[in-house]
């Protein structure tokens, strides 16, 4: 048993899979034209950390509720985590880019760590190893 995909809710698919892929540097697994389950035609896309086996669902918000939802899925909280082996590096590269982080990077105990958004306004845990590499 593992888990294989979780979702995403946000406002458009091309904007999302620039960040996802672009940005972060995720593989884009799947872009496939699909139906809901009423008919209407909708994309299934499936972004993943490269070497990941778990991937994330890229879903378009349908309908008022789920637009309510966009950038606040787990209620302001941080819900999503990006382990890196290079935190540092990482770090650097992605405020190079662009990527909003909202906390300075710090060291708990279970390694390094700063919060950014993503596309839609969730807030992610970008995490190292707990010792930063000597220099």
């Amino acid at each position: 048993m593992h888990l294989e995909l979780i979702t995403i809710i946000v406002e458009e698919y091309d904007s999302a899979i620039d960040f996802f892929v672009e940005t972060l540097g995720f593989d884009l697994i799947e872009d496939s034209p699909s139906l809901t389950n009423d008919g209407r035609p909708k994309r299934w896309v499936v972004v993943r950390p490269p070497t990941a086996s778990t991937g994330i669902l890229l879903a378009r918000a349908d309908g008022d509720r789920q637009r309510g939802a966009i950038g606040n899925q787990v209620a302001g909280r941080v819900g999503f985590f990006l382990r890196v082996s290079d935190f540092v590096g990482t770090h650097r590269r992605m405020v190079d880019v662009g990527v909003k982080f909202v906390t300075e990077p710090r060291i708990e105990p279970y390694g390094q760590v700063a919060v950014f958004l993503d596309i839609a306004g969730n807030r992610w845990d970008l995490l190292g190893p707990s010792e930063p590499p000597a220099t």
